[in-house]
């Protein structure tokens, strides 16, 4: 069973830009010729080895990619489904700003109604619910 730290949420979205990222390689490799990839093999029609140039498609690089992309994706679905799962709402609509929507704690602040005390959702929210749940 996966655990939350504060790393996997810090590293959200990072993982988003990952994600994109991975998603154009991809399509990059399938649309031009960036999946094309060359081998040497060594070639025995005359009795001793010569090496030969074989180009193709890349299928391992493009299924390495595609594996990745399915991780980085379950990653990213599971962090968002950690979050929606939180009972409190304050907490959970603080940890959406903070995490999913990547807002900075002075505008989390202003919109929860605090704009005076930019520490409180970071410290007396986010912090406090660390603690209760036991997140590192």
């Amino acid at each position: 069973m996966k655990k939350m730290t504060k790393a996997r949420l810090k590293g959200y979205q990072r993982l988003k830009l990952d994600i994109v990222c991975l998603e154009h390689e991809i399509r990059a490799m399938e649309e031009t010729d960036s999946g094309m990839g060359h081998s040497v093999i060594l070639d025995y029609q005359r009795g001793y080895p010569r090496p030969q140039s074989v180009t193709g498609f890349d299928w391992k690089r493009y299924e390495q990619k595609q594996d990745l992309l399915v991780r980085k994706k379950a990653e990213a679905a599971w962090i968002e489904s950690w979050i929606a799962e939180i009972e409190d709402g304050q907490v959970r609509y603080v940890f959406n700003m903070r995490y999913i929507e990547n807002m900075s704690w002075k505008e989390i602040a202003k919109k929860i109604g605090i704009p005076q005390n930019e520490d409180y959702p970071r410290k007396c929210i986010r912090d406090a619910y660390f603690k209760k749940v036991g997140v590192n």
